[in-house]
């Protein structure tokens, strides 16, 4: 188990910025951590990190305790947090060859520096100083640094904050390879981002844990009923579609195409296939309405 939370809380004053939480993630798995703004992810994020201390409960990062052993979880972790506090005024390789000097890394400095300015796209600014950099590079700069050392834990808060869609699908695409061999956290509030990568989620909602489930898991858990779009190439005749096995209502919405609604949880999809095969019908669209993880979140989080 390389992270374990049990009854974890943070209060300021009168305050329960995260509320007496508990979840687990194993190596190799990339986690999701989801919740509108406000709701106790970069606060949960910053005491695994060991930035703060809790109020109550444990944490735990590959053994080592967050209160007791500071210093061996941070040697575990790499961290990119929220606001991506970098040193402007170093070019991006002195930055990391001061980054690699408080690690320690010695020998394999320039071997490390050199692997993470290629995965993370660096090597076209590599002797710019940062502060000259864009938002997106200065990013990459962020995610460089949280995985010199090579740690065993990533925890990344809002890691493609500011990349345009051509960097998206980079950076996604390396999380997702780090979650191979590694234990990932991280946040974000693209919704589309987390079902691309994260193998689980977690909802965070004023301080509480709301959902804690694969994304398939809880698109499905708020649907009530299942719902298929057929297109047609020919007009049907109304009546014959009440002969669909399973079919508990069905609509039009124009020529040839019909919503279909399921009875009970059943996807209908191969029953309207079989209906149009055996009726020589030319079916140009089959589709199965999904909710989104957005609706998902919009729901557990009102």
């Amino acid at each position: 188990m390389s992270i374990k939370v049990n009854g974890l809380s943070k209060i300021y004053g009168t305050q329960k910025a995260v509320d007496e939480i508990s979840f687990e993630v194993n190596k190799g798995e990339v986690l999701g951590f989801l919740g509108p703004n406000g709701a106790g992810k970069s606060t949960t994020m910053k005491i695994l990190t060991c930035f703060i201390p809790q109020s109550s409960g444990t944490a735990t990062v590959c053994g080592h305790d967050t209160t007791n052993e500071p210093l061996e979880v941070t040697k575990k972790i790499g961290y990119l947090p929220e606001n991506n506090p970098l040193y402007v005024d170093m070019y991006v390789r002195e930055y990391l060859e001061f980054v690699a000097g408080l690690h320690k890394l010695g020998k394999i400095t320039q071997q490390r520096i050199d692997e993470m300015i290629e995965v993370t796209g660096l090597t076209a600014e590599r002797k710019k100083k940062v502060g000259q950099l864009s938002k997106g590079y200065k990013q990459r700069v962020g995610l460089a640094q949280a995985m010199l050392h090579n740690p065993e834990v990533l925890i990344l808060d809002e890691p493609t904050s500011g990349l345009d869609p051509n960097q998206l699908v980079e950076i996604r695409s390396l999380i997702k390879q780090l979650g191979k061999d590694k234990t990932v956290i991280f946040s974000s509030h693209i919704m589309q981002e987390v079902q691309a990568v994260a193998d689980r989620v977690i909802i965070i909602n004023k301080g509480k844990i709301v959902a804690n489930d694969s994304t398939e898991n809880l698109q499905n858990r708020i649907g009530n009923e299942i719902i298929v779009t057929a297109e047609f190439k020919q007009n049907i005749d109304r009546g014959l579609l009440g002969t669909i096995k399973g079919v508990k209502s069905y609509e039009q919405l124009k020529d040839g195409k019909w919503n279909f609604v399921a009875e009970g949880k059943k996807d209908i999809r191969e029953d309207i296939f079989n209906f149009a095969k055996e009726k020589n019908l030319t079916l140009l669209h089959l589709n199965k309405e999904e909710y989104s993880l957005e609706e998902v979140f919009k729901q557990l989080t009102r």
